[in-house]
């Protein structure tokens, strides 16, 4: 069954209520606000608020705010470095993948990278997902676009920011043929002897090597541009590594959502920095914690 207007659209109102919720947590955790104090921020019931809440992240929202201090982003940055090397002493297939997600890619040719595309047939389709309206493309050779939106208008410029990656490339819209492939990257489960969600990546060959090193931090754990520069032998080039990780053409999946600054400042997404937040908490919320259910009464943490 594809998803229809209407259902994208209320994928939209709900994520932007979750969005909402996440910024408010963000802005007024030191003032330990109520839950009902964040449901009538975003226009809901308290128990409403809390069952929406809860069913998105997995955890309340009381719980959820504590993954979203500068304290706690820090003393992730410190583990970095050993997070990384673990990470690459494991390779790409482990425990640590996303959701036990497994992913493999393929690059195209230097040639084909040049031609922007030519000859390629690219099928998009644009679904709900837990961070809004998403847009997926894909060749026969795997995922190749992914991307995200808020509503259908939006998501004709994201369309159109793969275009322009693509130029020569030919654009079809199915819906049918994309929406298993969402089903896939956003459940979670790797399903016994199923293939690995493949990626079809056009970037220069430094491009690939860094997209390749955000393939091996694990979720729930993120890293610094600086930190990432170092793990690949480039401690100089932390800027250019950062405009490689922002040329990232299949977001979340290859996740330069899990690199910020060294400050602890979390910035430069190309879908919005408060979507960079929401997923930061999402992944910390659900691997950043040995006691999901903690933290069930009332008042928000200091």
């Amino acid at each position: 069954m594809t998803s229809t207007s209407s259902e994208i659209a209320q994928n939209a109102c709900d994520y932007a209520r979750i969005e909402a919720a996440i910024l408010y947590l963000e802005e007024h955790f030191r003032d330990q606000p109520r839950l009902d104090d964040v449901a009538r921020n975003v226009g809901l019931s308290p128990h409403h608020f809390q069952r929406m809440f809860r069913r998105w992240a997995g955890i309340s929202p009381k719980r959820f705010g504590q993954f979203l201090t500068l304290d706690y982003a820090k003393a992730q940055l410190e583990a970095s470095a050993s997070v990384l090397n673990a990470a690459y002493d494991a390779g790409l297939s482990g425990p640590s993948r996303l959701h036990d997600l497994f992913v493999t890619y393929e690059a195209m040719s230097p040639g084909a990278f040049k031609q922007g595309g030519d000859g390629v047939d690219i099928s998009y389709g644009v679904h709900p997902s837990p961070f809004g309206s998403c847009f997926v493309g894909q060749t026969e050779r795997g995922i190749c676009a992914l991307g995200f939106a808020d509503d259908r208008s939006d998501a004709s410029a994201v369309r159109a920011e793969f275009v322009r990656r693509w130029p020569a490339a030919r654009f079809r819209e199915d819906q049918a043929a994309t929406e298993p492939v969402v089903a896939r990257i956003f459940d979670g489960r790797q399903a016994a002897g199923a293939e690995p969600l493949r990626l079809a990546l056009c970037g220069t060959n430094f491009q690939l090597k860094v997209w390749e090193a955000l393939l091996r931090i694990p979720p729930g754990r993120i890293t610094s541009y600086h930190a990432l520069a170092q793990a690949l032998g480039l401690p100089r080039s932390a800027r250019a590594v950062g405009g490689a990780v922002a040329a990232n053409p299949v977001s979340y999946l290859i996740p330069c959502h899990r690199v910020i600054r060294r400050s602890g400042r979390i910035s430069n997404y190309e879908w919005g920095q408060s979507r960079k937040r929401v997923m930061l908490g999402w992944e910390a919320a659900r691997f950043g914690s040995d006691d999901p259910d903690a933290g069930q009464d009332q008042a928000l943490p200091a």
